[in-house]
């Protein structure tokens, strides 16, 4: 699963956009300081598609599908790759609201003696920002004057040989060559594309278990450990 993560490298997300020639319409008031250690519920910035101009705005993490009648008590972070096309609160976002969600790295959590688990930080090895597969939707509350919500989640799916040392899922980080087509996929493309990254792409070192308090977001939530 991927349940924590980072982002702190938007100017770059921008210009790979630019030189991918993704135009995107930007939300107005769109404003993100860098986080390093964003929690589920968090406002985050996705890159959102739905057979029209792209949309950068901002999504909550934790998805709500718009026929809900009232906020679930479970929103999901994560939906696993392999049920996106059978399960109901996901099959009708397949080949239409698509999203990338941009990120600096993830975290995960080996456990090493008894109850204690060692975070780990992952990122490109190449030093370049990262994007997760994602999915979005927007829901209304009904009969109240509150505002529509849009929402999130990051698609998962088995680890590669790395990851599988820590967890046995991973996020679909998608290679930028293929951003624009995970944008436009239709539900026939997805075996081809929301597979485990390739080996030597991602490398993961561990950081201090500051980053077990959602709370905490000190830039040194990076920080490489002994």
């Amino acid at each position: 699963m991927c349940g924590r993560f980072g982002f702190y490298e938007l100017k770059y997300f921008l210009d790979l956009l630019r030189q991918l020639e993704l135009p995107f319409e930007e939300y107005q008031g769109l404003s993100l300081s860098n986080q390093y250690n964003i929690p589920p519920e968090t406002d985050i910035l996705t890159l959102q598609a739905n057979h029209g101009p792209y949309t950068l705005s901002a999504a909550r993490w934790g998805l709500i599908p718009h026929w809900a009648k009232e906020l679930p008590k479970i929103r999901p972070i994560n939906a696993r790759a392999e049920s996106l096309v059978s399960k109901p609160y996901y099959k009708h976002l397949v080949g239409r609201n698509h999203c990338l969600i941009p990120a600096s790295g993830f975290y995960e959590w080996k456990r090493i003696e008894g109850k204690k688990k060692q975070p780990y930080y992952i990122r490109r090895a190449d030093g370049l920002p990262m994007a997760f597969a994602g999915l979005w939707d927007t829901w209304k509350p009904k009969n109240t004057e509150e505002p529509a919500i849009t929402t999130c989640t990051i698609i998962t799916t088995q680890a590669n040989e790395q990851i599988a040392a820590i967890h046995d899922r991973m996020p679909v980080v998608l290679e930028p060559k293929n951003w624009k087509a995970w944008l436009e996929a239709d539900p026939g493309t997805l075996p081809k594309m929301l597979v485990p990254a390739d080996k030597g792409i991602l490398e993961m070192y561990p950081v201090s278990t500051q980053v077990n308090n959602a709370r905490y977001q000190g830039s040194n939530c990076i920080d490489k450990v002994e």
